[in-house]
C-alpha cells in the first residue's frame, strides 16, 4: 500500500511540475496543512468524495457472534423404538421432503405391533358377528312381546345382550384403531423403500429441508430417544451474539444487527434481534440475543461473524465516512475539498470525533456540515500534503 501510494504521489508531482494551478497561489504560499492540486492530478489519484451530513445515528455494540441453524426451523430426530439400524439412505447435505424415509431400525417392536394388530382385527371380526347375533335375538324379542308372547323379563335379558355386544364391538374397534394407529406410527403410511423388510421400523422426515447431521451408522444399536439424524430448513438462520449484560438491556426485538463473516469478506448482512434471553452467564457475564438474518445467501452454520447491534433510541450527528478519517501528526483529521480553478485545494481539518461504525464517524467538532471531503484516497492526500509541507516540488 505504501508503494502505491508512494508511486501515485509521483505521478502527481510530475503532473503537478507541468500544470500551473499546482503552484503557490498568486497571494502567497499555501499553509503547510494545504495543497492546491490541477485537475490532471486529481485524474491521477482517482479521488472520490463524500459529503459531511446530519444523520440519524443509534448506538450500536461490536461483539463477536456466530451464524447457527434457527432452533424453530430444525427437528433432532430420535429413535422411537429400541433396536438395530439396517439402513441408513440419507448423508449431510441432502435435500429431503416431509415424509421421507430417512433410515430404517430392525426391531421386534413392530412384529409385536404387527401381533397385536391381527388380534385387534379377530376381535372385531368376533364382536362384530356376537353383534348381529344380538341384534337380531333383541329385535325378535321385541316383536314377542308386542304380540304378548315374550315376557317383559325376557325382553329386557335381549335388550341387555345387545347393548353387551355393541360395547364389546367398541372395545375391539378402538384396540384396532389403536393397533393401526402404533404400526402407522412405525412405519409410516407414505410409500415403502423397495428393499423393505417387515422387520424394519422406518424414520421419516417431519419437514421439508436438509440433513445437517447424522449420528449413526448401519449396525448401530440404538435404544428410545438416541440422535440419528437431524433436519433443518437451512434458508432461515440466525446469527447467536452474546452482549455485555450493560449493553443488553438497551437491546429489544426488532433491533437492527450488521455483521460481517471472514467467508463473505466485505459484504454486511443484516439482521433483526429476535430472542433475547433472560438469564446472564455467570463467567462472561453475558447476555445471549438471537437475531433473525433476512437473507441467509452464502452463508452457513457455524460461520463465525463481527456484529454491530443497535442500542438505544436514534439521535442526530455530523457524520463522514469512516475511509475519510486518519491521523495526521499524532491528530484525528479529515482532509476537505474545494474547487480552485480547474484544480481542487485540499485542507487538513483537524477534528473531534464521536461516535464510529464500520462505515461512518461521527464529528463533534472541527467540521462544518456540507463539506466536501475525500474517501477515496484520503491516504494519498495526507502523503501529497506532507510532501509539500516537507518542501517537496509540487
Amino acid at each position: 500500500m505504501r508503494r502505491l501510494i508512494l508511486l501515485v504521489a509521483t505521478g502527481m508531482a510530475a503532473a503537478c511540475g507541468k500544470a500551473p494551478p499546482d503552484a503557490a497561489p498568486p497571494n502567497g504560499a499555501p499553509a503547510a496543512d494545504t495543497v492546491v492540486l490541477s485537475a490532471e492530478s486529481v485524474r491521477i489519484a482517482g479521488f472520490t468524495f463524500d459529503t459531511a451530513r446530519q444523520e440519524r445515528w443509534t448506538n450500536v455494540v461490536t461483539a463477536p457472534g456466530r451464524v447457527a441453524l434457527d432452533p424453530t426451523n430444525t427437528e433432532p430426530i430420535g429413535s422411537i423404538v429400541e433396536g438395530r439400524v439396517a439402513k441408513v439412505y440419507v448423508m449431510p447435505g441432502d435435500r429431503v421432503r416431509r415424509g421421507q424415509v430417512l433410515l430404517a431400525i430392525h426391531s421386534h417392536e413392530l412384529m409385536d405391533a404387527r401381533a397385536t394388530l391381527a388380534k385387534a382385527r379377530a376381535a372385531t371380526a368376533s364382536a362384530g358377528s356376537l353383534q348381529r347375533v344380538a341384534t337380531s335375538a333383541a329385535d325378535r324379542a321385541e316383536r314377542l312381546h308386542g304380540i304378548k308372547a315374550l315376557s317383559l323379563a325376557e325382553l329386557e335379558r335381549a335388550r341387555g345382550a345387545k347393548e353387551e355386544a355393541d360395547a364389546s364391538v367398541a372395545t375391539a374397534e378402538a384396540e384396532l384403531h389403536r393397533a393401526e394407529a402404533l404400526i402407522e406410527h412405525l412405519v409410516g403410511h407414505d410409500a415403502l423403500p423397495t428393499d423393505y423388510d417387515e422387520h424394519w421400523v422406518l424414520i421419516r422426515s417431519p419437514i421439508d429441508g436438509q440433513v445437517v447431521a447424522r449420528h449413526v451408522d448401519p449396525g448401530n444399536v440404538v435404544l428410545i430417544g438416541a440422535p440419528l439424524v437431524t433436519v433443518s430448513r437451512t434458508s432461515t438462520l440466525v446469527l447467536v451474539v452474546h452482549l455485555p449484560d450493560a449493553s443488553a438491556s438497551d437491546v429489544r426485538p426488532g433491533s437492527l444487527v450488521r455483521f460481517t463473516t471472514g467467508a463473505t469478506g466485505a459484504i454486511v448482512h443484516s439482521a433483526r434481534v429476535s430472542r433475547i434471553f433472560p438469564g446472564i452467564d455467570t463467567l462472561t457475564r453475558t447476555v445471549e440475543v438471537h437475531a433473525a438474518i433476512a437473507a441467509a445467501g452464502a452463508l452457513r452454520p457455524e460461520l463465525f461473524a463481527t456484529a454491530e447491534v443497535e442500542t438505544g433510541a436514534a439521535t442526530s450527528g455530523l457524520v463522514v465516512p469512516a475511509a475519510a478519517v486518519q491521523s495526521f501528526d499524532g491528530d484525528t483529521a479529515v482532509i476537505t475539498a474545494e474547487p480552485r480553478d480547474d484544480g481542487l485545494r485540499l485542507t487538513v481539518r483537524r477534528v473531534r470525533v464521536g461516535r464510529r461504525s464500520r462505515d461512518r464517524v461521527e464529528i463533534l467538532a472541527g467540521l462544518d456540515a456540507n463539506s466536501l471531503v475525500v474517501s477515496g484516497g484520503a491516504a494519498v492526500a495526507r502523503a501529497e500534503i506532507i510532501k509539500r509541507r516537507n518542501g517537496g516540488n509540487g
